[in-house]
Formats: structure tokens, sequence, C-alpha cells
């Protein structure tokens, strides 16, 4: 039987990359970003863009989301704990409306919402 606290694992590594994602996006929208044609000029503008703080914080928690996962799969089969990834989209889909104000349609909540029954399929197979 699994505790709580196994749980936890799944529900910070879900927590830490939807952050990763979302603030990175976030970063590279008020930087307004624009990679050079070159790829040695994209390199140098990438590296530069690693000592934002935010655009950091989200590459250590992107790490520190793998440590989480390690540790899930320490209590999980992987085929039960992967379809609980499939919040990430859901999560990252509404923070991406709500705090980056991109546009909704209904093709994307149609896409959510298959997702969302897919995983329930799974988790109950």
């Amino acid at each position: 039987m699994y505790k709580l606290t196994d749980f936890s694992y799944i529900f910070f590594t879900i927590l830490f990359t939807v952050y990763g994602q979302v603030v990175m996006k976030w970063r590279m929208s008020n930087l307004q970003v624009q990679l050079p044609p070159s790829f040695t000029e994209k390199i140098v503008v990438l590296v530069k863009l690693l000592f934002d703080p935010f655009i950091f914080s989200g590459i250590v928690l992107a790490f520190l989301a793998s440590l989480t996962w390690m540790a899930a799969m320490t209590k999980f089969e992987l085929s039960f704990a992967y379809p609980f990834m499939a919040l990430n989209f859901v999560l990252v889909l509404f923070l991406s409306l709500a705090l980056l104000g991109e546009t909704f349609s209904f093709v994307k909540l149609l896409g959510v919402l298959l997702i969302v029954l897919g995983t329930i399929v799974i988790a109950r197979g």
C-alpha cells in the first residue's frame, strides 16, 4: 500500500516541472528574446540567459524534478506513476492562460480533456 508521503514525490515532480516551464516562458517573453540566425550567436544568447535569476531557478527546479522523479521510481511502478505527468499539460494550460495571457481555444480545452480522459483510462487499467 502506498503512503501519502510517497505521492509527494510525484506531486513535487509535477510542481517543479510546471514552475520551470511557466517561468522560462514568462522570462523569455519579458526579455523579448530573439535568437540570431547563426548557431554560434544562438549559443551565446542562450548561455547569457542562464544567468537570469528566474531562468536559472527554472533550470534548478527542473533538476530537482528529476531527483523527485527518481525518488518516485523507488515507490511506484512506472506504468502507475507516469500517467500523473499528464497533469503537467493541464496545469501549464491554465497557468499560461492566467499568468501569461495566452489564448484560449476550444481545441486546447478538448486536447486537455482528452489527455485527462486518457490518464483516467490508463490509471484504471
